[in-house]
């Protein structure tokens, strides 16, 4: 009868510790998903920051020397055509500088997730 109580606690132990294994890994892949989601959705909005200055930048100098060419044919078109170009120019570099610091704060990919994995490393190696 004392086999039968260890048998019974053998297989339930390893049963509890299956189960616990399962509830590990998947709470690690749902975390991973959300990793993975915030990075996509980070990328997705530094991509559109990027290309919306690259489009002011490049539109609005074709369509600013059209307009000074236009309007100050014959008076100061040097002056306006330099204020106006420096102004879009000014404009484009610091919409593409607040990218470039966007990309270089964002942290690491599986950060969260990494630091879970090290956390129960950690515990593992305590028992």
């Amino acid at each position: 009868m004392s086999d039968s109580n260890n048998n019974d606690g053998l297989l339930g132990s390893l049963k509890r510790l299956t189960n616990t294994f399962i509830a590990i890994v998947h709470t690690r892949l749902e975390l991973l998903s959300t990793d993975l989601e915030e990075g996509r959705e980070r990328l997705i909005s530094l991509l559109a920051m990027t290309f919306v200055a690259l489009f002011c930048l490049c539109f609005g100098m074709v369509l600013l020397a059209i307009l000074v060419v236009v309007l100050f044919w014959d008076t100061h078109r040097l002056l306006v055509l330099s204020l106006l170009t420096g102004l879009f120019i000014v404009t484009g570099g610091v919409i593409g500088a607040l990218a470039i610091r966007a990309l270089k704060s964002m942290p690491r990919m599986f950060e969260a997730s990494l630091a879970e994995l090290v956390k129960d490393h950690q515990e593992t190696n305590k028992d």
